[in-house]
């Protein structure tokens, strides 16, 4: 699965979060204003970014009617439309050759559901998925036409907002992407791995690594963010010839979805890409940008 094997580090997390502007959805360094962008979750995570939005209504959903009919099985405990992801583990194997069309079809429902609550969109719990995920799991093929990586990139946004509030102790969201957005991007904080590159990107951590003389503690990872940053911060490392080589050509095919200032949604969460504050991550000359756009209205909005 995607990031599987990479085990998060709190504590780099924990300095990037102190370095997060909310108003702006960029990290505030020496060498300037930097963030995950849309780029990033197409290469590193290998999600769409420009189709339609994932959305829709949630609220009058019978969630056992939907997960009968859409994974041909219903747990006695469904909570607000979340379930547990161990019951889809212990439910649905991976089928073999005499498996039904049908139960494969299932099968790859279920599979998606846990990557979506496990990887890309994790509950605090990491261990429940809401069955709204289900609803756009009906056609296959519809499903690929939604962004992913649009719906992925704004729930990480507004935990990161979140996160900066003082009261705040746990964050959701694809902290996987921002540690590994980090390594790409800060040669001083990437473990050394002896194995070529592999698409998607963030694979590249699954494989063994040496973690040799990088810091261990929050107060060096600080340190080391404000004295070196300016210096070493990598703008555009995908451009690494050894990096292009493993990224598919469907991928390059549309590099300007990449920077388009838009706003990100994910159902009730609504998040502005400000990407013209990061314009030299895509090789660009960074220009004296506009007031970000404020979303408090939107923020006031909630799932149910």
């Amino acid at each position: 699965m995607i990031g599987r094997g990479c085990k998060l580090d709190p504590k780099l997390i924990s300095a990037l979060i102190e370095r997060w502007r909310p108003e702006t959805h960029t990290f505030h360094l020496p060498c300037g204003e930097c963030t995950m962008t849309l780029e990033d979750v197409h290469l590193q995570l290998g999600l769409p970014v420009d189709g339609d939005a994932v959305t829709g209504s949630v609220h009058s959903a019978d969630w056992g009617a939907v997960c009968y009919e859409l994974l041909g099985a219903i747990l006695d405990n469904i909570n607000r439309g979340r379930i547990e992801m161990g019951w889809l583990r212990d439910t649905f194997l991976e089928p073999d050759d005499d498996s039904t069309e049908l139960e494969k079809i299932r099968y790859i429902r279920a599979y998606i559901l846990q990557i979506i609550g496990g990887d890309l969109m994790p509950d605090l719990s990491r261990n429940l998925v809401h069955l709204r995920w289900l609803l756009k799991l009906v056609d296959f093929r519809a499903t690929g036409e939604f962004s992913w990586g649009s719906a992925v990139l704004a729930t990480l946004y507004w935990e990161m907002c979140g996160a900066t509030r003082p009261n705040k102790a746990k964050i959701r969201g694809c902290l996987s992407l921002v540690q590994s957005w980090a390594r790409f991007r800060f040669p001083f904080l990437r473990p050394r791995v002896d194995h070529p590159y592999t698409f998607p990107l963030i694979t590249r951590w699954n494989h063994s690594a040496s973690y040799a003389r990088l810091p261990t503690c929050l107060e060096d990872i600080r340190l080391l963010l404000e004295q070196r940053s300016e210096a070493q911060f990598q703008w555009t490392p995908y451009e690494d010839p050894a990096i292009r080589a493993v990224i598919p050509d469907e991928y390059l095919q549309n590099p300007n979805a990449w920077h388009v200032k838009v706003p990100l949604v994910n159902f009730a969460i609504v998040e502005m890409h400000q990407s013209d504050r990061v314009l030299r991550q895509f090789g660009f000359r960074q220009s004296i940008p506009v007031a970000p756009e404020v979303l408090d209205d939107h923020h006031k909005i909630g799932l149910w």
